[in-house]
């Protein structure tokens, strides 16, 4: 799988909706110990937790998915195209198709049977964060 700077290298990256990002973050790294990875203007910041192989990551988003959701999950996957036309044939309802954005991921959106959602993502190009208006903090 390719490798990307703006995308946590982790599988499995939870995301998390706070009304306030930067004092979420704040308080994150000061409670549990999260470093900040990456900022992604005042809307998403990457936290990253642990050391090499054991290193965890998590993303504090405001705004990112409906206001009605506090989380989803996101997954990377080595094709987001067949992930998502098999997630359909399973019955997944696919909130926003596979679409290539400028940090260098191709992400489709679906939602489970139970309402869970969920963002599924390729790296398709390795982009520097500050190409698409990132600020790499300690990648």
């Amino acid at each position: 799988m390719l490798t990307n700077r703006s995308v946590p290298p982790s599988t499995v990256i939870p995301v998390l909706n706070y009304p306030d990002v930067t004092a979420a973050a704040d308080w994150l790294c000061a409670a549990f110990g999260f470093r900040i990875r990456l900022r992604i203007g005042n809307h998403r910041i990457q936290l990253k937790i642990g050391e090499g192989a054991s290193e965890g990551n998590l993303v504090v988003g405001e705004g990112a998915i409906p206001p009605d959701t506090a989380h989803l999950t996101m997954i990377r996957v080595p094709d987001a195209t067949t992930h998502c036309e098999h997630a359909r044939q399973h019955g997944a309802t696919i909130l926003k198709p596979p679409t290539d954005h400028p940090y260098g991921e191709r992400q489709y959106n679906a939602q489970d049977p139970y309402g869970h959602r969920w963002t599924f993502t390729q790296s398709i190009a390795d982009a520097a964060p500050e190409e698409w208006g990132g600020e790499s903090v300690d990648l």
